[in-house]
């Protein structure tokens, strides 16, 4: 499955941005999808998951009550809803997929990836 990763920008603490992976290749909802990001100079990590269906959803507590994983398997998506965005998250932020049932947060769980789209969280 090839990933693209979209929506990405700068905003100001306490902003809210919208990111987007569009999938396509394969059965799209075949696949758990999860986000993770990279700060500069930091090691990538894990942020949010989603089951396949969408009824399950999982979040690294940096981000808990504030970002919001959802899906849409008619239109081969995954979103990132960041609301309260903080400096902290400020990272290249990148979209995965995995096939199976379960969730890691480990990224090498995830055989597929976007090419990664940058927040900057600045005043």
């Amino acid at each position: 499955v090839q990933l693209q990763a979209s929506g990405g920008g700068s905003v100001q603490p306490g902003g809210s941005l919208r990111l987007s992976c569009a999938a396509s290749g394969r059965t799209f909802s075949n696949y758990v999808m999860g986000w993770f990001r990279r700060a500069p100079g930091k090691e990538r990590e894990f942020v949010a998951a989603i089951s396949w269906s969408g009824g399950s959803t999982y979040y690294a507590d940096s981000v808990k009550g504030r970002f919001a994983i959802s899906r849409d398997n008619a239109k081969n998506t995954v979103y990132l809803q960041m609301n309260s965005l903080k400096p902290e998250d400020t990272a290249v932020y990148y979209c995965a997929a995995r096939s199976g049932t379960y969730y890691y947060t480990n990224e090498n769980r995830y055989a597929y990836w976007g090419q990664g789209t940058l927040v900057t969280v600045s005043s």
